[in-house]
């Protein structure tokens, strides 16, 4: 039996970067060997294996009994360094659990900024357009034209707050700025010459721009700031008319009290991803309010992602063999 420090992966993984990954750890000279989570309904990694693992990836095409498997067999793992994980988000309490052990973590940050701005976008499209009207109509088998007088505003020269700008904030800054908004960035950092917005600034100042947004697109990490950030005093802020896009966490926003402006008209539509409670329950209001669009937490879809978190993976293995700073390395906090 092999007494190699382990690199743990998915069968999936295994199948379709093994040799990739082989290639790498042999290029890089480290002395792991890869080792595929079993594919069988189980899905449980020998305990000999687990002892030896040192570096484990998270992958997404994990389904929940082998996602159980996996983090059971880097819970058990008394070796266990570094987890590398295609999430961006690592709120759940297990990353809060690893840091504690001083294991390691990396995200995939970067992977996916495309396909969620992308799927930002097209909802942000579909609900300016008035697509909520002419889907109803369509499943009613009726023909109904917008009147003039209820016709969809332009978008160009509307404002969009993006709250959180990294990899997703900045690719759909950049849409939205090729469809002429008006685009204002909030994070921490200063503007840089290439960020694609028309004005920069600090998280504390988003009472003040709240009420210049026509649209408010969340995409930050939860945090101890962040959670129930949209309260219902700052869903308040909002003009009337107003919508919402959040692919961020469901804990960003005061969920009833969005519900709320929705059923009111104060805001005008919304398009979820994320909610408080995941599976969205199927009583939620939200299913049925005519001018919100509901994704289950699925705007990252794309066929690509699987293999961006490789490269990213690969790239960050190189780091971890050089011994240089980890790329996407959660910072325990407290």
């Amino acid at each position: 039996m092999s007494t190699k420090p382990a690199l743990i992966v998915s069968h999936r993984c295994h199948a379709v970067f093994g040799a990739e990954l082989n290639a790498a750890v042999a290029r890089l000279k480290l002395p792991h060997e890869v080792v595929a989570l079993p594919a069988d309904k189980d899905g449980r990694l020998p305990d000999a294996d687990v002892a030896r693992g040192e570096i484990a990836l998270f992958s997404q095409d994990l389904n929940p009994l082998h996602a159980r498997q996996f983090f059971s067999a880097v819970r058990k793992g008394p070796n266990i360094k570094w987890i590398h994980v295609f999430n961006i988000g690592v709120d759940h309490p297990i990353y809060t659990e690893m840091l504690e052990r001083g294991v390691r973590v990396t995200t995939s940050a970067g992977t996916t900024g495309q396909p969620i701005s992308q799927t930002a976008i097209t909802a942000m499209l579909m609900l300016a357009r008035g697509f909520p009207h002419w889907s109803k109509a369509q499943a009613e088998h009726r023909w109904a034209p917008v009147r003039l007088q209820d016709s969809p505003r332009d978008l160009p020269g509307q404002t969009v707050v993006v709250y959180g700008m990294g990899s997703i904030g900045t690719a759909f800054a950049h849409l939205a700025k090729a469809l002429g908004m008006h685009v204002i960035g909030v994070r921490r950092s200063p503007r840089k010459a290439d960020d694609p917005v028309d004005e920069m600034h600090a998280p504390d100042q988003i009472d003040k721009l709240l009420p210049r947004a026509d649209w408010l697109m969340l995409c930050s990490p939860l945090t101890a700031e962040t959670r129930q950030l949209m309260s219902a005093q700052r869903l308040a802020l909002l003009p009337k008319g107003a919508y919402v896009l959040n692919v961020s966490r469901g804990e960003v926003i005061d969920e009833a009290a969005m519900i709320a402006a929705l059923q009111s008209g104060h805001l005008a539509g919304a398009y979820l991803d994320v909610f408080e409670k995941e599976p969205l329950p199927a009583e939620s209001p939200l299913w049925d309010l005519p001018n919100v669009i509901v994704t289950p937490h699925n705007s990252t879809s794309s066929s690509g992602n699987e293999k961006r978190v490789f490269d990213c993976f690969v790239q960050i293995l190189e780091q971890w063999a050089n011994k240089t700073p980890l790329t996407n390395e959660v910072l325990r906090t407290g």
